[in-house]
C-alpha cells in the first residue's frame, strides 16, 4: 500500500489524476487503478472526481495526515537503518528563519561539519509555519521556531498562528534573540516610516502585535534587503540584534530608543521525537543544546525585557 499512500498524497497535492500521473510518471488508467486498491483497501471512497479536479472526500481528509506520518516514518526508519550500516554518511535536513541561517547557525554547523565531514546538510530558509508544515510532512529533521516572546515588561504573547500548533513536535529552548529598533545614522526616527518582513515572518507579526499604529514603507523578504534599505536612510526597522551587531559597531546603524524593546523572542530546536531522529540528526540536535548550555542563562537583554 506504500505506493498507493504515495500516489493518494499526489492527487491530493496536485488536485487533478492527470498532473498526479504526470508527477508519478504512470498512466491515468494505473493511477485510478491504484487508488481503486487503496479505497477497497480501507473500505471507504477517498476521492471526489469531477470536472475541477479531484478532491478528498472526509474520509480522504482524515487519511492524509496520517499517510503523510507513515510514509516519513518509514522513510526515516530507512535513512537511519543506512546511516547505522555505514551505507552513507547522513544527511540532516533543517529549517529555520533568515537570522538563524544567516547569523546564529552558520558558525555551528561550519564546526559541525569539520567534525562530521561526510554529512550532507540541507538547509533551508522558512518562516516559523511552514517549518512546522516541513516537520509534520516529514521533509524535515529539525526546525528552530520562534515559539513564544517576552516583551520589555515580562509579558508574554504566543506568535505561531492558531492553526499551527505544536501538536506532535518535541521541542527544546536553544537561545534567545532580542529584537531592536535601528535605523541609519541622522534619521528622524520619530518620524520615519517602518521597513519591515513579508507577513508570514515571526518578525513581522512580532512587529505587528507591538507597533501596530506604525507606517510601512517597504514589505521585504531577507534580512539583507532591509538592512540594505534602513542603512541607506529608508526608514526603521525592527530586526534581531544579532543581525545588526557589526553595522552598530561600524556605525552604519544605530539603535531607536523605544519602550517596547528590547523584545525578547525564544529560538526552539522542534522536531517530532527525539527516538524518530536520523544518528545525524540527533547529534546535531546535542550539539544546538550544548551550545545553548554554554550561553549564560540570562543575558543583559533577557534581564531589561523581564523588569
Amino acid at each position: 500500500m506504500l505506493d498507493e499512500l504515495k500516489h493518494f498524497l499526489a492527487i491530493v497535492e496536485h488536485g487533478t489524476f492527470r498532473e498526479a500521473a504526470r508527477r508519478v510518471h504512470l498512466s491515468q488508467p494505473a493511477l485510478t487503478a491504484a487508488m481503486h486498491r487503496l479505497e477497497e483497501h480501507f473500505g471507504a471512497r477517498l476521492l471526489h472526481r469531477g470536472r475541477s479536479g479531484a478532491v478528498p472526500t472526509a474520509a480522504g481528509a482524515a487519511l492524509v495526515p496520517r499517510a503523510r506520518a507513515a510514509l516519513a516514518a518509514l522513510e526515516d526508519g530507512k535513512r537511519a537503518i543506512e546511516e547505522i550500516e555505514g551505507l552513507h554518511a547522513g544527511e540532516v535536513r533543517v529549517g529555520a528563519g533568515a537570522t538563524a541561517c544567516t547569523y546564529l547557525l552558520p558558525p555551528i554547523l561550519a564546526a559541525f561539519r569539520r567534525e562530521h565531514a561526510r554529512v550532507r546538510f540541507l538547509l533551508r530558509e522558512t518562516t516559523s509555519e511552514e517549518a512546522l508544515d516541513g516537520l509534520h510532512a516529514g521533509d524535515l529533521d529539525l526546525a528552530i521556531l520562534s515559539e513564544g516572546v517576552r516583551g520589555p515588561r515580562g509579558r508574554r504573547a504566543r506568535v505561531l498562528p492558531p492553526t499551527h500548533g505544536l501538536e506532535g513536535v518535541q521541542h527544546d529552548l536553544w537561545r534567545t534573540d532580542p529584537l531592536v529598533l535601528v535605523c541609519a545614522p541622522g534619521v528622524d526616527a520619530a518620524t520615519a516610516p517602518h521597513v519591515t518582513f513579508r507577513r508570514g515572518a515571526t518578525t513581522r507579526a512580532l512587529f505587528e502585535r507591538f507597533f501596530p499604529e506604525a507606517e510601512i514603507v517597504m514589505e521585504l523578504g531577507s534580512i539583507a534587503a532591509v538592512k540594505g534599505n534602513v542603512r541607506a536612510g529608508v526608514g526603521v526597522a525592527l530586526v534581531s540584534e544579532n543581525a545588526v551587531i557589526d553595522d552598530l559597531a561600524r556605525g552604519l546603524l544605530v539603535r531607536v530608543p523605544d519602550s517596547r524593546t528590547p523584545i525578547v523572542r525564544e529560538l526552539r530546536v522542534a522536531h517530532r521525537g527525539v527516538e524518530r531522529l536520523p544518528p545525524a540528526a540527533a547529534a546535531l540536535r546535542e550539539v544546538l543544546l550544548a551550545e545553548r548550555r554554554r550561553r549564560p542563562a540570562r543575558t543583559r537583554l533577557d534581564r531589561a525585557a523581564s523588569s
